[in-house]
């Protein structure tokens, strides 16, 4: 078990990223494996100050990204949701992210919730085809999914998330178009948009066992994802991770993405990314509080328990409510293999790598899944006493378009 006391001596200082686990639903979506609970009101506040209590067990940090994930993380009352914001000190300009469902949401909460400090939203959409949400589950309509988002511009949001899917039994290629269309006319700062996976557990893994539904063409899921990174790419989006787009503000529309040198001109483009997700495929460290949220602090990678009873009981006792069988120590063998495969779905950033590697890299240029290319760092360099910018060229590699649709088998040919 992860001692507090170790925790609070830790010397680590490269953490600023906390993601908060809210587990309640008002209704459980027929693919989600994720660790919530329907209809448990009575919950809230109790889970609430359990929450604060497992936050005051870290150090004090000074966090530059807070994420409120879930679950349903909009159905807590605001108030709780500022309680749990008190307990944390951050930086000016942080990104501090809510989960947010079409349902049961007016602009009074809407307005309460920016007020709170919360200055971006992630809205779980998923289709604005009301055949397409009534198939997987959902409770919210095409109209309201729209009429939220609109309505969260008027409180006063200016970086929202949407979340769809794609790959869907019955979802043809038609209602994807009409998806991306009415995105068009919307122009969210970030989409987020993932095929359907079959999680193990879930209603959906059972009637796909039973027969009842079975596996999207994967020909038709290939046809799908062309047709998403074609339609992103001309209405002005960057593609900054294998499933995230990041809309590019006109004023810096005047470099093509192609002829990026400096890493600067590329944050300049991904500056809609969302930046608490970017430090988990950066392999930085952050800090997971609630059930079932997931860390990497000091040389380990853990998640916590996934009951309430479990969860009350080892705070009570002024433990980490940490699953011990998710414990993993992250020896520097593991790092390397972290950051290859996590850097490797940056889409333009890429990962740099050691000539150990040159082998497996020039194997998969030839096959034309990875590119090779140079980007510039500008880096301080400290001589006799004065510090100077010196131009510094990074070798990486990324993957190709061919190498996006085959993602999964250059990771394991790479790492």
């Amino acid at each position: 078990m992860i001692e507090v006391k170790n925790i609070k001596a830790s010397k680590e200082k490269n953490i600023d990223a906390i993601y908060i686990h809210i587990p309640f639903c008002s209704k459980k979506c027929e693919y989600c494996d994720f660790c919530t609970f329907v209809r448990m009101e009575e919950e809230y506040r109790k889970y609430t100050d359990y929450l604060i209590k497992e936050i005051r067990m870290y150090p004090k940090i000074k966090y530059d990204t807070i994420y409120f994930g879930g679950g349903t993380p909009s159905l807590l009352p605001v108030e709780m949701i500022s309680e749990i914001l008190n307990e944390l000190d951050w930086s000016k300009n942080a990104e501090i992210t809510l989960e947010l469902n079409p349902t049961d949401m007016t602009f009074e909460k809407l307005k309460k919730i920016r007020e709170s400090g919360i200055n971006r939203l992630s809205i779980g959409i998923q289709s604005f085809q009301d055949h397409v949400l009534k198939f997987i589950g959902r409770q919210h309509s095409s109209d309201d999914a729209i009429n939220v988002y609109k309505m969260a511009r008027e409180a006063g949001f200016f970086n929202i998330t949407v979340d769809l899917m794609f790959g869907i039994p019955n979802q043809s290629l038609e209602d994807l178009q009409r998806d991306l269309d009415i995105l068009q006319g919307l122009k969210p700062e970030n989409v987020s948009i993932y095929s359907l996976i079959w999680e193990e557990g879930t209603v959906f893994w059972s009637k796909l066992q039973k027969g009842i539904l079975s596996e999207i063409d994967q020909d038709l899921e290939a046809e799908m994802y062309e047709k998403i990174i074609d339609f992103f790419e001309k209405n002005g989006y960057c593609q900054y991770e294998i499933s995230n787009f990041a809309r590019i503000d006109d004023k810096d529309k005047d470099v093509e993405i192609n002829e990026i040198k400096k890493f600067e001109d590329l944050r300049k483009m991904q500056k809609n990314a969302g930046r608490h997700n970017l430090k988990y495929w950066r392999n930085q460290k952050f800090i997971g509080v609630g059930m079932s949220a997931a860390s990497y602090f000091d040389d380990n990678r853990h998640s916590n328990v996934r009951t309430f009873k479990k969860y009350y009981n080892l705070i009570d006792d002024e433990k980490f409510p940490i699953d011990e069988n998710t414990i993993e120590k992250i020896d520097d063998f593991e790092k390397e293999k972290l950051k290859k495969m996590l850097g490797l779905r940056l889409i333009e950033e890429g990962v740099n790598y050691s000539e150990k590697d040159a082998k497996k890299v020039e194997k998969l240029i030839k096959n034309g899944l990875i590119e090779e290319f140079f980007i510039e760092k500008n880096e301080k360099i400290k001589f006799k006493n004065k510090k100077n910018f010196v131009k510094n060229y990074e070798k990486r590699i990324k993957l190709t378009k061919k190498g996006l649709f085959l993602a999964n088998n250059v990771f394991v040919e790479f790492i």
